[in-house]
This record gives C-alpha cells, sequence and structure tokens, in this order.
C-alpha cells in the first residue's frame, strides 16, 4: 500500500514537471515564424485536448509499445520500456496539451507594447520571452494552471489500467486478497485529498510569491 502511495507520489512529481515543459516549450513554437511548426503544435494541442486520456494511454501501451520490442533467446517478445514509461509519458502528453493553450492566454493577455519595449531595447525574441512575456503570461495563467495540475495528479489513477503499480492499483491487490475493501477506499480518498491539498498547498504559495502589487497578479 505504501509503495502504491510512493509511485502515486512519483507519477505525479514527473508529469507535473513534464507536462510544464512540454507547456514553456509548446508556447514558445507557437510564436515561431515557421507556420509548419506552429501547425504541428496545433495539432499536437488538438489531439491531446480532444481525446479521453484513458483511450490515449491505452493507445500508447498496446498500439505503440508493441513497435518498440525486441526478442529474447528463446524468442520471446519482450517491451523495451515498460507500463511505468508509456504511463508518464501519456499523461505529461495530455496535460502538456492543456498547459500549452493556458500559457498562450497568459500571452496573448499581455499588452503587445510591452512585446514592443522589449524590443526597441534591443531585446532577441528569446530574451523577450524567458525574461518578461513568459513570466508575465505564468502569473496571468497561474489558477488555470493549478486547476491543470490538480486534475493530473487525480488522472494519475487511469495508470491502473495498465498495471502500473499506483495506490489504486495496490490497493485493488489487497482488498481482492482480505476483503476489507470499504476500509481501502476510505484510504484512498484520504490520500488523494492529502496529496491534492499539498499540490493546492504549494501553487497558493508560489502565487503569493510571484505576486506583484498593484499589477492584480
Amino acid at each position: 500500500m505504501l509503495h502504491g502511495f510512493e509511485m502515486t507520489v512519483w507519477l505525479s512529481i514527473v508529469t507535473i514537471a513534464a507536462s510544464t515543459l512540454i507547456g514553456v516549450i509548446g508556447v514558445w513554437l507557437l510564436g515561431t515564424r515557421w507556420r509548419i511548426v506552429r501547425q504541428i503544435i496545433t495539432a499536437y494541442v488538438q489531439f491531446f485536448r480532444n481525446t479521453p486520456p484513458l483511450v490515449q494511454l491505452y493507445f500508447f501501451f498496446f498500439a505503440l509499445s508493441p513497435l518498440l520490442s525486441t526478442h529474447s533467446a528463446d524468442g520471446l517478445r519482450h517491451p523495451l520500456l515498460n507500463n511505468v514509461f508509456w504511463a508518464s509519458l501519456s499523461l505529461s502528453l495530455f496535460a502538456g496539451a492543456f498547459n500549452v493553450e493556458i500559457f498562450r492566454s497568459g500571452i496573448e493577455a499581455i499588452p503587445r507594447t510591452t512585446l514592443e519595449a522589449a524590443e526597441s531595447l534591443g531585446f532577441s525574441r528569446l530574451q523577450s520571452f524567458v525574461r518578461i512575456m513568459f513570466p508575465l503570461a505564468f502569473r496571468i495563467g497561474l489558477p488555470a494552471f493549478t486547476n491543470n495540475i490538480v486534475n493530473l495528479v487525480k488522472t494519475t489513477s487511469l495508470a491502473y489500467a495498465i498495471a502500473v503499480p499506483e495506490l489504486l492499483y495496490a490497493s485493488s491487490q489487497i482488498w481482492s486478497d482480505e476483503l476489507n475493501v470499504p476500509e481501502m477506499m476510505v484510504f484512498i480518498l484520504i490520500a488523494y485529498i492529502i496529496l491534492v491539498a499539498i499540490v493546492v498547498w504549494a501553487m497558493e504559495l508560489i502565487e503569493k510569491r510571484l505576486r506583484i502589487p498593484g499589477y492584480g497578479l
């Protein structure tokens, strides 16, 4: 049971970090001058935003994983990547698509004159993005970003479907043997409440630290 909770925490940390990185890179590429790159990012966002995360998880594990397998000496096929990797990848891409949109809406809320002022001071596009545009966009999109990562933490329970030994899967192994289902349900519920509460508390702390007095951010 404890190992299942540890796996849920590990899965949450990895997917939050990876989806945030995907969101930052994605919104940066959306501003590039190359049309094909912008179209690829838009297609990625539409694909992962408009399909259920469980279907995406099955697609990665049952459709892509067999393509990346190897044959052992006894002739049996073995996957190169395990179910934990595919769950992490699928959930990160799913939440990352939403992060791209959250950060994009934050950047579009910044007045155009801000970017023009940066350009007049000699900032390159990358410098403007890293030092001015994204920090402001992150503050603007922080409430929506918090909602997204809270949903992501709860969505990690879908990894149960491909036998990742997270909290729900570990609990199912115990209640099948010991017939203590009510106790397991209470533990799972409390564990997720605590985990989400920690995430919300951390994000509120970040929001307070990043707040700019007088700017409403």
